[in-house]
């Protein structure tokens, strides 16, 4: 397997191996990697997850028991580009079920704290980016929503 340029570092506080086996849960074409446990004499309780390898999609992440210095935040978010509403039902769904939160303009936050961008692939043609007054309808139909529903942006877009 040919190594990815970038490869996204998250920080947990102790919950590594549970985020990786939660997000293979919700992914399809994932799969855990590897688990890496921290040997006697380092920072983590010798035995414990202190790294995950996992892959989504065929992309690599990596899960890293750090501790509880840092917290996720909104600053970083991953965008799911999904084919049609089932699927855009389907990742809000799992990614705000037991303890995750919705948020407005297709964005969630799982129940980990990392946040996600859940939208259409065609995003840029239901937004209408190329004629100024559609893109406004659109735009100001999406501020009102928390999960992104194509059909109202849609009808949005091609209204009078």
């Amino acid at each position: 397997m040919e190594l990815q340029k970038i490869t996204p570092w998250l920080w947990f506080d102790g919950q590594a191996e549970q985020a990786a086996e939660f997000y293979v849960s919700v992914f399809q074409q994932a799969r855990i990697v590897n688990v890496s446990r921290f040997p006697e004499g380092e920072a983590g309780e010798p035995g414990t997850v202190m790294v995950v390898e996992f892959e989504l999609f065929g992309q690599q992440f990596y899960g890293l028991n750090g501790g509880p210095n840092f917290k996720p935040n909104e600053a970083v978010s991953f965008m799911i580009r999904c084919e049609d509403q089932a699927e855009i039902n389907h990742y809000w769904h799992s990614l705000t079920t037991d303890g995750g939160e919705e948020s407005y303009c297709g964005w969630v936050k799982d129940k980990f704290g990392f946040s996600w961008q859940i939208t259409p692939r065609r995003m840029d043609e239901i937004m209408g980016f190329d004629n100024p007054e559609k893109s406004a309808r659109t735009m100001h139909a999406m501020m009102q929503m928390r999960k992104l529903d194509i059909a109202t942006l849609e009808r949005a877009r091609d209204s009078e």
